[in-house]
This record gives C-alpha cells, structure tokens and sequence, in this order.
C-alpha cells in the first residue's frame, strides 16, 4: 500500500494545462469571441450603412461581416447541436456551415476586386472576373450539398467532423472541397491585397486597413494547412486530429478578429478623420465668433447638438455679424493693414489675414461708438466688396484672432501710416490754398496797388 501512495499522489496532482488542454476546455464558448467582437463591429458600421444605404461599397462591408458573423454563430457546438435537433438530420450542420464560410470567401474575393478597382470601372475583364467568382462559388455551395446527400454522416459530431469523416465516401469529397474553395479564394485575396498595399499613392488608413486584412487572410492560410494536415494525417493512419480542434480554431478566430479590424478601419478611421476636421473648424471660429457676439446676439446653445450642425449655426451667424458691420469697414485701412502686414514679415497670405482680422476690429470699434463711414473712398461702396472677401475667408481671420500681438502691431503700423498720409494730405491741401490765395490777391506784398 504504501508503494502505491506515490502514485496516487501523482494521479491527484492538478496538471499543467497546455495550450491544447486550453482550447479543449473552452471550445464551446470559444466561437462567441469573435462572434461578439463581429457583432459590436457591425452595430458600428450599422448607421452608416443604413444612412449611405446608396454605397454598394459600404452594403458589401455590412454583408460581409453579418456573413462572417453567421459563420462563427453556427461553428459553436450549442447552435450545431440546435440545428441538428431542428432539422432532425445528423451533421447538417457541417454543410451549412461550409457553405457560409464558402460565401464568405467569395464575398471577400468580390468585395476586394471591386475596392481595388472602383466601381466606375466595369471593364470586360472585371466583369468576367466577377463573374467566374459568382458562378464558382456558387456551384461549390451546391456540390456541397450534393456530396452530403450521398454520403452517409449518422453519428453526430460537434467538433471533429472534418477528421471523423475524413475516409468517408461523399463525405470526404466535401469536406477536401470545402477546404480547397477556401484556400483557393484565400491565396488569390491575398496576392491582390499584398500587392495593393505596395501602391504608391495610398491612404494612411487604407493601407493599414490593408495590413491587417493581409495578416488575417495569412492566418486563414494557417487555418487551412492546419485542417488538410490534419485530414491528411487520417488519410495515412496517423492522428493529427488536434491540429483540426486546438490549433484551428484560434487561427480563424485571431484571423476573424483582423479582417473585421481590416474592413472597419478604412471606413471609421475616415469618419473619425472627418469629425474631428468639423470639431477643429468650430474651435477654429470660436475667436470670430465672441467678436460677432460682442456686437449682441449669439447662436442659442443647444445640448448635444452634433458638431456638423454647430459648424454650419457658427458660419451662419459670422457671416450675418460681418453683413451687419459692412457699413463700418473702413478699405483704405485694410489696404494700409495689408502693406503693414508685409513690411513686418508676414507672407502675402497671412498679410492678407492680419489686414482682414485688423479691418473687422477696426468696424466693431466703429459700430459701438457710431462712427458709421461716409460712403466716399473707403465708404460703403468698396464695403459690400471687402466684406464679401470677409465672407470667404472667415476661418483665416478668426486664427489671425487668435494672435493679438500680431494684430496690434499691424494695426498700430497701419494706423501711424494713415496719420502720416493725414498729415501730407492736410499739408498739400494748405500750401495748395495758399498757393490759390497769392495766385487771387491783386494787391503786391505790401498791400498797396502798383
């Protein structure tokens, strides 16, 4: 007794668990990973897609994922066995579920040859590829089912048909089937992504969109030399049977998880991109607008207004505040800005900038204390001109704005340059009158006639 208590001792002992161990453990809850991680890509892309329902690009990318969503919904072995007790009919499962996977391939094929080449172009040689694509892979589906109607699959098998049935008449011929489809479409999806990601010219969104599809479909090639090995091995008498149930399976899932990153990225990173454009134009007016708002007035706030709507109310209500101040803006003072702004260093464009932001502040100081313009020269006339150039150029003046040591010093440069104009002006004028005086005055300098 006492030589057995070793032993026993050593059958109680908790084993190391290995990776193997660990995806038999958790195989059936496995699949709902990626089934859940698909699941929340989808529900991201679905407003999209229901908004830009016209996008054929954006429809292919719903349909793509609700199919790889159905392929790891239907592999878990609870919805197996579901389906099997549903329909009465043993391993119908398998059939189905080789059929999504090999929709799902075609559809991947489908979707990159159109990404890649647009949808403007409908070349003959896109279109036959198009074409060969839809009708092989539809004929693939309906031998699949043929096959499995002929063989003879009774006992049912959650998780090791490919193996089980490996040497089965029919059965054999559909699962090897199912298998070449899917490395078929994988290696050419491959090839055609690997080398798009080599074009000049790119995205930087699309081309890591690229990346990650590139590094799932190379996984999916891992997945399908671990199934055919696998198969391959039963064919010769060997069991490799656990590279087809503990190393597959996280393969696809791992290859899942990047092709629905892949896809997504593209698209979200862009809509991301262009939120926060509109969120940087709106701060980008926030100094033009709190000097519109000075005159009285401002855009009522309203919670949780999205930022596109927030960016066209600010442009509105700047664009009536510079209409408002028309009367008031002051041209020879914009001209006199703009040659300050240049005499201080400042490229043209950003002169041009300084002048404007110069100009609007200039008219607010006037609106407020009703110094309305003449009309003459600088008056309303050449106004309606300049506050249409004002218009334009809204998110240029309101970051000049936001540099007030720049628009003082413009300001005060163009404001000793009209002084100085003044004061010539003022001089001409009065040796010009007198001039005139001596020119009228009959008398000699000492006031008597000669």
């Amino acid at each position: 007794m006492n030589d057995l208590a070793p032993v026993a001792a050593r059958l109680t002992e908790p084993q190391a668990l290995t990776p193997a161990g660990f995806v038999n453990d958790f195989y059936p809850s496995f699949w709902w990973i990626p089934a859940g991680i698909l699941a929340a890509a989808l529900a991201i892309k679905l407003p999209s897609i229901i908004r830009l329902w016209t996008d054929p690009l954006l429809r292919a990318v719903g349909g793509l994922l609700v199919l790889a969503l159905s392929v790891f919904v239907f592999v878990a072995p609870s919805t197996i066995r579901w389906v099997n007790q549903v329909t009465g009919v043993p391993n119908i499962s398998g059939p189905w579920v080789y059929s999504l996977l090999t929709a799902f391939c075609g559809s991947c094929l489908l979707l990159i040859i159109t990404w890649r080449d647009g949808l403007s172009d409908r070349s003959p040689r896109t279109r036959a590829a198009m074409r060969w694509v839809l009708g092989t892979y539809a004929a693939v589906i309906a031998a699949l089912w043929i096959m499995f109607a002929l063989a003879e699959m009774p006992e049912e098998r959650l998780r090791d048909l490919d193996t089980h049935y490996a040497n089965t008449p029919y059965a054999r011929e559909m699962i090897v089937l199912y298998l070449l489809a899917h490395t078929v479409a994988t290696l050419i999806t491959n090839a055609l992504i690997w080398n798009w990601v080599r074009t000049d010219g790119l995205d930087s969104l699309l081309r890591w969109g690229l990346k990650f599809l590139g590094v799932g479909y190379a996984l999916q090639l891992a997945f399908d030399a671990a199934k055919l090995s696998a198969v391959g091995g039963r064919w010769a008498g060997r069991d490799l049977d656990w590279l087809s149930t503990a190393v597959a399976p996280p393969l696809a899932c791992l290859s899942a998880i990047l092709i629905a990153v892949g896809f997504i990225l593209p698209h979200t990173g862009q809509y991301l991109h262009d939120r926060r454009q509109v969120r940087d134009a709106v701060r980008e007016l926030r100094p033009l607008h709190r000097l519109m708002k000075a005159g009285g007035g401002g855009v009522p706030r309203v919670l949780r207004t999205p930022p596109e709507l927030r960016l066209i109310r600010r442009e509105t209500f700047i664009r009536d505040g510079l209409l408002a101040l028309s009367r008031f803006v002051d041209a020879d003072l914009r001209a006199r800005s703009y040659e300050a702004a240049l005499a201080l260093g400042h490229p043209p464009d950003r002169a041009k900038a300084l002048a404007a932001a110069v100009t609007v502040l200039d008219a607010a100081d006037a609106r407020s204390q009703g110094r309305e313009r003449d009309g003459a020269g600088s008056g309303s006339g050449s106004g309606e001109a300049d506050t249409t150039d004002l218009l334009r150029d809204i998110g240029a003046v309101s970051r000049a704005l936001r540099c007030p040591d720049e628009v003082r010093a413009v300001r005060e440069r163009a404001a000793a340059a009209g002084a100085a104009t003044a004061a010539a002006v003022a001089t001409a004028a009065a040796a010009a009158s007198a001039d005139g005086e001596r020119a009228g005055d009959p008398v000699g300098h000492g006031g008597t006639e000669r």
